[in-house]
């Protein structure tokens, strides 16, 4: 293991069993809260939690991911539940785990990257939007007269037919929990807001008794430890009914896990291996299942605490599953007090993190083809299914880029196949080569040539993630770029945050007003990045003594 040949002692074991235990601490109640609103007990959202959580992180190929359930897969288990039962739904995660670990074998995982930011935006928010309206019930208390439609415009309407059967404590309940988690995250970001928020609800509901639902009353509570691993009921028919929901699965589970990994990679510098990652996610999907669990992914949100607690590689991850463990052994009992109407109070918070707001209106401001994708995929998501809004999206992206490409290519006539050498001075913009400029040690140059859209923009990324080794400036040289896209300029936001807090300084040249005006509206703008017209100008500007103002 590479964190292990990189020396790993009691320093790095403190580190990560703090960050471990406050990872488990948030996913204690998310957990229980997913699996509910997936249409299953909420011990299987724990048993997800410890299972899959602890293979992700033995096997990944991210050293700070962690794996559980996930809130963007509450519309499809649901689903899946709801038309084939839970005996469906495990076989469906089963063959999901198979289908994602042939992926990683066969080293696919490298084309997932290829799908375009204003799609990946575009249907995070539309799971959100989904969310929060499948817990307007229980945040609300409602009754309602049958079964609760799974479309949007039916839930809806169904919901405003039950407004008459209104529970005040229920409303009460869900208005304390987020409330109590909106406090603690502004007054002490570093306290549990969920656990706190939670255990006051309940300690609300016990001490005031007041008419709610909670685990006990509807689940009878959890138990104590985990069950023995067992097979899915399996049938040929049976296991092509659920084919359509494990793809589903598969493709939703990769999009997200490979995203939580970039996110981790964008927080603390690191690469990962998107094959390995994908492997052990369809191994965690197998293992969760074979416990009576559901799927299992990367969890952005968890992962981004487990960076920020301090964690140093995937022994916080596993001690996470440990703990949540310990947690189900000691605590059991005490889940049968929980109020539905608390747990539906995190989700909706959950799902008003869950939206990028600021990347949703960059991408409306950016360009009409970024925004047509972008609310193409959104709509699609909440109106129609969320398979469906990313292949569309995707789709659309794939046009629009091409279209793009065709709008960028310039004809040139009478052209020699060989130039006519003449010397720099004489030759246009171009300057006399001078040794000095490469001799810097101190700064380091790179050049982007062609189309910079979302299928380079992984490979693109990748190389800029070098520019603080040893360097003190950078340079990107964007004059031979003839467009960029919001994928690509999410890329160089990322970059040019990274020089920043690396005290990098960044330059990019050469831009034209069209990228320019992209990059700006997507954040890379001064102070992390100033403009220069050339390589030149900005090397020019690096000598010592020189004070010129450079362009912004």
């Amino acid at each position: 293991m590479t964190v292990f040949r990189e020396g790993y002692g009691a320093l790095q074991f403190k580190a990560d069993a703090i960050s471990g235990l406050t990872v488990a601490i948030v996913a204690l109640p998310l957990s229980m809260a997913i699996a509910i609103a997936s249409g299953v007990s909420p011990d299987k959202g724990l048993f997800t939690a410890i299972v899959g959580g602890f293979i992700v992180s033995a096997l990944g190929g991210s050293r700070f991911q962690i794996g559980g359930p996930a809130g963007a897969f509450i519309v499809l288990v649901a689903a899946t539940v709801a038309r084939e039962g839970v005996d469906g739904l495990i076989l469906a995660t089963v063959m999901a785990g198979v289908f994602l670990a042939a992926i990683g074998y066969l080293r696919l995982g490298t084309y997932i990257k290829f799908i375009p930011y204003p799609v990946t935006v575009g249907f995070t928010a539309g799971i959100a939007v989904i969310i929060f309206a499948s817990q307007i019930s229980e945040m609300f208390g409602l009754t309602l007269s049958g079964k609760e439609p799974g479309p949007l415009v039916p839930k809806l309407m169904a919901l405003v037919d039950a407004m008459g059967t209104l529970n005040i404590a229920a409303l009460a309940i869900t208005v304390l929990t987020i409330g109590t988690i909106l406090m603690l995250k502004r007054w002490r970001p570093g306290w549990p807001g969920m656990l706190i928020a939670v255990g006051v609800a309940s300690m609300a509901v016990a001490l005031l008794d007041l008419p709610v639902e909670t685990i006990g009353t509807r689940f009878g509570g959890i138990p104590r430890g985990l069950p023995w691993p067992a097979l899915p009921s399996f049938g040929v028919d049976k296991a092509i009914a659920v084919l359509p929901d494990a793809l589903a699965f598969a493709l939703l589970g990769a999009i997200e896990s490979l995203l939580s990994a970039v996110v981790a990679d964008g927080m603390t510098g690191r690469r990962h291996r998107s094959n390995c990652e994908l492997v052990a996610q369809g191994f965690a999907n197998i293992g969760a299942a074979l416990f009576g669990g559901i799927c299992v992914t990367g969890t952005i949100a968890r992962t981004a605490t487990n960076v920020r607690a301090g964690a140093h590689g995937p022994v916080s991850g596993i001690l996470h599953s440990l703990f949540l463990l310990a947690f189900m052994l000691v605590a059991a009992p005490l889940a049968a007090y929980i109020p539905l109407a608390a747990l539906a109070g995190v989700l909706a918070v959950v799902a008003w993190n869950m939206i990028e707001k600021q990347a949703f209106a960059t991408l409306i401001r950016s360009s009409w083809g970024d925004a047509l994708v972008l609310m193409v995929t959104f709509l699609l998501v909440v109106f129609r299914d969320l398979t469906e809004g990313i292949v569309v999206g995707f789709a659309l992206g794939s046009i629009l880029f091409i279209d793009r490409m065709a709008k960028s290519i310039a004809v040139e006539s009478d052209q020699p196949l060989v130039q006519e050498d003449v010397a720099d001075a004489t030759n246009g913009s171009r300057h006399a080569y001078e040794a000095s400029d490469a001799g810097d040690a101190d700064t380091v140059i790179y050049r982007i040539s062609g189309a910079f859209f979302f299928g380079a923009a992984s490979t693109v990324g990748a190389v800029l993630d070098r520019i603080a080794d040893q360097r003190k400036n950078f340079i990107l040289d964007c004059s031979g770029v003839p467009f960029l896209d919001s994928t690509a300029a999410n890329v160089l936001e990322g970059a040019a945050r990274k020089a920043r807090q690396a005290g990098v300084r960044f330059f990019i040249t050469g831009a034209s007003p069209q990228t320019r005006r992209m990059l700006i509206n997507h954040g890379v703008k001064h102070p992390a990045v100033s403009y220069a017209a050339s390589v030149r100008d900005a090397l020019d500007l690096l000598k010592p003594g020189k004070t010129s103002t450079l362009e912004r």
